[in-house]
């Protein structure tokens, strides 16, 4: 059965600046950034956000699966993104952005997975989540052993790949408008299932920013709400992580 594309993009987690923490910890104003003299952020307090986060996902997604349809997955996707540029742009507005986001993301996650389940298999549902913990917690054990160190140079690598992915996502899905797809993004064959294991790559190393991100925001003693935006960070990269194993699961399916 031919598989549905351009369903789904997703833009890099927002911009993170060391030495924008660096003065912001220090009490000093600096364009996203506000002066901080109340609450900062820790480590634990942006793990329970993310639990959180996680929880209204699951919630919302359920809904989408019960009730799968395209204005729940287009809805959910584009006011998703729109959530997460606002944020982008005001980080205190996580404290209610993050949740919101964390709900339409459900929607989309839920809806799309039924569109898979019913194109392929139910069980490529099973799998995908599998492999999206399995590989979340591999990418959480080599950062915290220090098998990758995240500098400012793999910082900033990871970030251009992801805004190249990016790039070519857009120019897909404004292709897609007058009817033509760029050759071998999430298709069969050998070429594309090496595009695809290249995007899961470069969204898999986009957790270990994630993790640093965590670390950085409460060493340089970020405002409070930075634990929403981190951990709305966190959400984006494993919604990206889980729909491109989901693809490529499908592209394997499609080719057997």
């Amino acid at each position: 059965m031919k598989k549905r594309r351009g369903m789904f993009s997703s833009s890099s987690n927002p911009m993170f600046r060391e030495k924008a923490l660096q003065r912001a910890s220090q009490n000093t104003l600096d364009g996203d950034f506000i002066q901080t003299t109340g609450e900062r952020m820790t480590v634990s307090g942006a793990v329970n956000k993310s639990l959180i986060l996680g929880a209204i996902m699951l919630l919302t997604a359920a809904i989408g699966w019960t009730y799968a349809n395209p204005i729940f997955m287009w809805g959910g996707a584009i006011l998703g993104l729109v959530a997460v540029l606002a944020a982008s742009y005001k980080p205190e507005w996580s404290t209610w952005l993050a949740p919101v986001y964390a709900g339409l993301e459900g929607l989309f996650v839920g809806s799309i997975s039924m569109i898979y389940a019913n194109a392929f298999f139910p069980g490529i549902i099973f799998q995908a989540v599998t492999l999206t913990m399995a590989v979340f917690f591999v990418m959480l054990f080599v950062y915290k052993a220090g098998i990758i160190k995240v500098s400012q140079k793999f910082r900033s690598g990871v970030i251009m790949a992801t805004g190249a992915v990016v790039l070519v996502y857009v120019v897909n899905i404004i292709l897609s408008l007058f009817g033509i797809n760029l050759p071998f993004l999430h298709e069969g064959g050998m070429i594309g299932i090496g595009i695809s294991l290249v995007i899961i790559g470069i969204a898999s190393l986009n957790l270990l920013l994630d993790f640093d991100n965590f670390d950085k925001g409460e060493k340089f003693g970020a405002p409070a709400h930075y634990e929403w935006f981190f951990a709305m960070g966190l959400l984006v990269t494993l919604v990206w992580l889980y729909i491109e194993i989901l693809r490529l699961l499908a592209i394997l399916s499609s080719s057997d």
